[in-house]
């Protein structure tokens, strides 16, 4: 399981970068919505590679096999 980080960088003129690592898909955009509200009006949107991935499920289930009775 990876770490989920948020990351800001507050630039000197008042602009604020996030960077969210960790977060497959678009469920970043729900984590970071209260935030995002707080610190003001969102100027530029760039998704990275994590923001198209389709997140996984792990397999943890065992799998059975049975032996053929002929």
């Amino acid at each position: 399981m990876a770490m989920e980080t948020l990351e800001f960088v507050i630039h000197p003129d008042g602009r604020v970068e996030e960077k969210v690592t960790g977060i497959v898909g678009r469920s970043c955009t729900e984590v970071t919505a209260a935030i995002e509200e707080k610190l003001g009006r969102v100027i530029d949107h760039k998704p990275s590679s994590e923001f198209y991935a389709e997140a996984t499920q792990e397999a943890s289930e065992a799998v059975t096999t049975q032996a053929s009775q002929w």
